[in-house]
């Protein structure tokens, strides 16, 4: 249902700013919400938050820069299922680069970005 979507909208300067404001536990909530997003465009269970979790605290965080990478081809993937015009084709090299340098708050707030405007795309198109 393509009503559903508006849910899945997330204002980027209240992700970054309430992830400020908690020392980073926020974004625990950010990820939450973005894996369901990619989950629901593209109609499968691609990503786990748990597994999400668990490997990035077992790993010291070396899973999560793997994991924006994925979930930037993810976002790819999605932008071609919907036709969406501006395909961000380098985002998983940027989200890996900004990642491994320590930006992986800017990397949340692009991918989300790239989410809101898959979803306003969808809604356009109705």
């Amino acid at each position: 249902n393509v009503y559903e979507l508006e849910g899945y909208k997330m204002g980027i300067g209240k992700g970054i700013i309430l992830t400020l404001l908690t020392c980073g536990i926020y974004n625990l909530f950010w990820q939450n919400h973005q894996i369901k997003t990619v989950n629901f465009l593209l109609k499968r269970n691609e990503l786990s938050f748990w597994k999400w979790f668990f490997f990035s605290l077992l790993t010291c965080g070396l899973y999560h820069i793997y994991y924006e990478y994925v979930m930037a081809r993810a976002i790819i993937e999605i932008q071609s299922k919907y036709q969406f015009p501006i395909q961000s084709g380098s985002l998983p090299t940027v989200a890996i680069i900004l990642s491994i340098i320590g930006l992986p708050l800017v990397v949340d707030a692009i991918e989300q970005k790239e989410l809101n405007g898959i979803i306003e795309h969808i809604f356009s198109r109705k």
